[in-house]
């Protein structure tokens, strides 16, 4: 509630600030829980590998009791003839035992690779992450990029609008202007600044909701680097160069992970249809004697060490079948990570294709733009010299906004399919 109350107060004072794209990545970096997330997955599959290690390192198991006996009794074999026997009641026993595989028919090794390949899944993973994180945020960015393009062409039209009412003010002093047109201008005006406030909100709400995203103060402003318009980074490249970069791109690395897993299900699966060979010593030290009559009260210790051999017979038939079946699972990741090249392949040309169109539409919203002003400073004249109607000056006045706009818009949609088409090649 603190904090919460805290933010509120502090949105009164609002902090402008011009943030560039690489700072925008490196805030994401450092601070998204997302990508924190992913790396702290990444430190658990690190110590999975240790933990597998571990299995190379010779098993020590050291026991020790302490017992009360109670007195004894002997019978015939035809359980005739009881009688108790004096038994010594203090019984102990120390032992330590150590064991060292030898030999395990190559599962250890299986294990110790298997966790380097979640290892290598979670890093995956984490590049996928921050792939997704960066060009989710980065989409809010190019929107307020976006809008703030919007709020100037809103509060220009907004400012021509108020001079046209003024210049109509005058002439309907003059007597060559009705007041209903100075009305249905104004009315216009009304719903242009309603339009202005529309997007000076959803400013606001995606300046919320990227700054926390990057665990920023929620009074920071964030303002786009419009420099971004002129930079070279944004130049058209080859196809061919795209898919060469894509090779190496988190899905595809996800998909291979996925194929060298069930490589590994198979070769553990060979692995227990193998002797294992181990090593042992052990130092046992106990007392009394029991398997005398009538019982020793002494300690009797003793050492022995060998070689120990085990063989799973049924893992003969069991994995067999289970091996059939990871073969069928190999083929179904294979095809999959067939399918997910494929699927980039389609990605890249797609976004390849609409970034081309972004800059065709760019060009052609400049000559559109162009055009529209041409017409409204024309149909301007000709309404001042009595030539034209009022319906015309609104015509006139939309189309030019319109056109700006979606001006505004074809310069964001270059950036935009630029960068989906990096994130697709995994470069984002």
């Amino acid at each position: 509630m603190y904090l919460g109350f805290q933010s509120l107060l502090g949105l009164a004072v609002a902090q402008p600030r011009v943030v560039t794209l690489e700072e925008l990545f490196q805030c994401i970096d450092a601070y998204n829980r997302n990508v924190k997330s992913g790396e702290l997955q990444i430190r658990q599959s690190e110590a999975a590998i240790e933990v597998a290690k571990n299995d190379r390192l010779p098993s020590l198991q050291l026991s020790a009791d302490w017992r009360y006996i109670g007195d004894g009794f002997t019978t015939d074999r035809n359980f005739s003839n009881g009688e108790p026997a004096d038994m010594p009641h203090a019984g102990n026993s120390f032992l330590l035992k150590a064991t060292q595989t030898v030999y395990q028919g190559g599962a250890i090794s299986r294990n110790i690779e298997r966790s380097k390949i979640h290892k290598k899944v979670a890093e995956d993973r984490l590049h996928k992450t921050r792939q997704d994180v960066r060009f989710l945020l980065l989409g809010h960015y190019l929107d307020i990029f976006q809008l703030s393009n919007q709020k100037k062409v809103y509060e220009r039209n907004i400012e021509q609008t108020r001079l046209l009412v003024r210049d109509m003010e005058a002439a309907y002093r003059q007597g060559t202007a009705l007041k209903s047109d100075i009305t249905r201008y104004e009315l216009q005006l009304q719903n242009v600044q309603l339009r202005l406030t529309h997007v000076q909100n959803q400013m606001d709400i995606l300046n919320h909701q990227l700054v926390t995203s990057i665990g920023w103060p929620v009074t920071t402003v964030i303002e786009p680097d419009t420099t971004m318009l002129k930079q070279t980074a944004v130049e058209r490249l080859p196809e061919k160069s795209w898919i060469e970069r894509a090779q190496d791109a988190p899905q595809m690395r996800l998909a291979r992970a996925q194929v060298d897993l069930s490589k590994n299900s198979e070769q553990l699966l060979k692995a227990g249809m193998r002797p294992h060979l181990f090593l042992k010593a052990e130092h046992e030290f106990s007392g009394p004697i029991l398997v005398e009559v009538p019982a020793i009260d002494k300690n009797f210790g003793f050492w022995s060490a060998g070689v120990g051999l085990s063989y799973n017979i049924d893992a003969l038939y069991r994995n067999r079948r289970k091996l059939k079946q990871n073969k069928v699972e190999q083929l179904d990741m294979q095809e999959k990570a067939a399918l997910a090249e494929e699927e980039l392949l389609n990605d890249i040309h797609e976004a390849y294709v609409n970034l081309d169109e972004a800059y065709v539409r760019l060009e052609t919203q400049k000559k559109s733009v162009q055009l529209a002003h041409e017409n409204y400073y024309i149909v301007k004249q000709r309404y001042m010299n009595g030539q034209a109607l009022i319906t015309d000056m609104l015509d006139a006045s939309n189309t030019q906004l319109e056109m700006e706009l979606e001006l505004a818009n074809a310069q964001i949609g270059i950036l935009y399919q630029y960068y989906l088409l990096r994130k697709v090649a995994g470069i984002l």
